[in-house]
């Protein structure tokens, strides 16, 4: 029989370091630098990590150890990247999915033309 994993809803700070290869010294210095990271915490009071929180901190580890900014720089980036989420899509963005639309309807009929084709 196969074995069927459970996903897990929250992670210890050990999982997470195991996890991301950061040292739960890190993990605790960065709930102190960036603002959006802020796990919940157990009712013993211990820091539980959710999947966003661990997106967040490879999105971190990678803007800092990879991309070289600063702290600063990289709490600007994850802010910018939450605003341009937030905004309703811009012309540019239109534009492009309504080319992917167009794409997407001319393929769509194309098929449709060759399997009207065999059924003749």
């Amino acid at each position: 029989m196969k074995d069927l994993a459970i996903k897990k809803l929250y992670h210890s700070t050990s999982e997470v370091s195991e996890m991301t290869s950061v040292k739960p010294y890190i993990l605790r210095y960065w709930e102190s630098e960036f603002p959006q990271l802020r796990p919940s915490k157990n009712k013993a009071g211990k820091r539980i990590y959710r999947q966003n929180d661990i997106r967040l901190i490879r999105l971190i580890k990678k803007l800092l150890y990879e991309e070289k900014f600063t702290i600063e720089g990289a709490i600007n980036q994850i802010n910018e990247s939450k605003k341009s989420k937030q905004q309703p899509n811009s012309p540019l963005k239109q534009e492009k999915l309504k080319s992917v639309v167009v794409d997407l309807k001319k393929s769509l009929q194309g098929i449709l033309d060759l399997l009207e084709d065999k059924s003749i």
